[in-house]
């Protein structure tokens, strides 16, 4: 397996203007959110790890009392050990395997997402079922100049679709396409 991010295709328009976010092509997600979901991983992982081995050190302190038996340290030490293994892979593999198989597109009549490594989904967003938009960005997104598309529209089923991974200029693009045209009539 290799970590090898693809560059988002080279755009043949001015780089002094913008370029047009609605031209029906699919592109990937900015590659820094490869890099953005490692760190939230790590984070994670390392709050799990620290948990972990508080646990692990008690069960310990109980055994060297006479408290607990030996077999509960040594199953919680093996627990522990896979889960933190696990936690470990998924933080620096499974980023690049997301990136690769998540894709949007933006045309005229609305927005296509298509995600999923393992159980892979495609979702069309059509304009006209669009309410209103949103761009948020949480800290480390606003590190990487990352933004979260946000698109609320009618109905339960999918009323709120959101692609992160979008570099923050590009997301406002984005929202700005998909609201109303003025004088339009929005479900």
């Amino acid at each position: 397996m290799t970590d090898a991010i693809a560059a988002p295709p080279p755009s043949t328009v001015d780089a002094g203007s913008p370029s047009p976010v609605a031209d029906g092509i699919e592109r990937p997600l900015d590659p820094r959110w490869v890099v953005l979901q490692r760190q939230v991983g790590w984070i994670a992982a390392a709050v799990v790890f620290l948990a972990g081995f508080m646990v692990v050190s008690l069960t310990g302190l109980a055994v060297l009392a006479g408290a607990a038996p030996l077999v509960n340290l040594l199953g919680l030490g093996l627990l522990w050990l896979v889960v933190s293994g696990g936690l470990a892979w998924r933080a620096h593999a499974w980023p690049p395997l997301a990136y690769r198989h998540t894709a949007y597109r933006v045309g005229a009549i609305g927005l296509d997402i298509r995600r999923g490594v393992v159980w892979r989904r495609h979702m069309a967003v059509p304009r006209s079922r669009v309410q209103h938009t949103d761009v948020s960005q949480g800290p480390l997104e606003r590190t990487h100049g990352l933004g979260t598309l946000v698109v609320y529209t009618a109905g339960t089923d999918h009323a709120r679709v959101d692609l992160p991974g979008l570099d923050h200029a590009t997301a406002l693009r984005i929202r700005d396409h998909l609201l109303p045209d003025e004088g339009g009539d929005a479900v």
